[in-house]
């Protein structure tokens, strides 16, 4: 069964000026019911999780600041959202459904979180909305737990995972791959193990056939026994934050041939959803429940 974290806090209200970012959040799980693709049973809520797996990737000193709110303001700027008790708790949460999501991802193949893709968050910081690294906590989970032994990380959001190549940069059990646009933010990039930065207006023919180029050899050379997957949709010709030129369909084309590699060499995979910043809320949900249908189509 297809098994998928969501909370009502993810949809947490923000000031004016940083709400429609988040409207997905309330719309995906809805839309998913209503066409049938999921049921309630496909959904789980996660919770506030224990400090342990947090402090296995992020600094004790940040993450006891964060959570008593007493980040500096240089640092609070960095975020990008105002900071509040509700949106810690949000991250930490997001967090722990990462977590979960990968353990059921170990059980079922694939494991999906509707929230997370939080990659600019380092290990003593947050940047552009991302507080703390859902990913790499998760994967730092798995490892220490004994679940696995090498991870990859496929990134293929619009923006370069900085956060997660310095959280991982001399840890040889996660290899990490981001796939991104060269001018888009950050505009200081941080080294993954392999970053493929992409020009302004790549299309689909260009995006696909570089990513089926790159992801069988890395698999290949890597040799990993679980995926993450950072399926940002901001990749879209039309998206408001993102400066590359794919469509719907190549978007959905990128997804299913990522999904249908995991699924072809059983290495499980979990998803985080990413960005998407398309002006047309249509456009972002159907892209997003693409990854969802498609999991569906491929692993169950």
């Amino acid at each position: 069964m297809l098994k998928i974290a969501y909370h009502p806090i993810y949809k947490h209200p923000l000031p004016e000026g940083h709400r429609f970012p988040m409207i997905k959040y309330e719309l995906l799980p809805k839309q998913l019911l209503h066409e049938g693709t999921c049921n309630e049973d496909n959904f789980f809520k996660p919770q506030i999780p224990d400090s342990k797996p947090i402090l296995a990737v992020h600094d004790l000193k940040y993450y006891e600041e964060l959570k008593k709110l007493a980040l500096d303001r240089k640092a609070v700027r960095k975020i990008g959202f105002p900071l509040s008790q509700e949106l810690v708790n949000r991250e930490v949460i997001i967090a722990d459904g990462t977590i979960k999501a990968s353990e059921h991802a170990l059980a079922y193949g694939i494991a999906m979180n509707i929230a997370g893709g939080t990659h600019h968050a380092y290990t003593n910081r947050g940047e552009a909305f991302c507080l703390l690294n859902d990913q790499a906590i998760g994967a730092r989970h798995l490892l220490q737990k004994g679940l696995v032994k090498k991870i990859l990380i496929v990134d293929l959001d619009v923006h370069q995972g900085n956060g997660t190549a310095e959280i991982f940069k001399n840890d040889t059990d996660v290899f990490t791959f981001s796939m991104h646009g060269a001018s888009n933010y950050p505009f200081k990039k941080e080294k993954s193990d392999l970053d493929i930065a992409l020009t302004n207006n790549t299309g689909d023919e260009n995006y696909l056939k570089i990513l089926k180029e790159t992801l069988p050899n890395l698999i290949e050379t890597q040799k990993p026994d679980f995926i993450y997957y950072l399926c940002g949709v901001d990749i879209l010709a039309s998206d408001k934050l993102g400066k590359l030129g794919c469509t719907i369909n190549g978007c959905k084309e990128r997804d299913r041939y990522v999904l249908q590699t995991c699924k072809d060499l059983s290495i499980p995979v979990m998803c985080s959803m990413g960005g998407g910043y398309s002006p047309d809320i249509k456009t972002i949900i159907d892209a997003h429940s693409n990854t969802f249908r498609l999991a569906q189509d491929i692993f169950f």
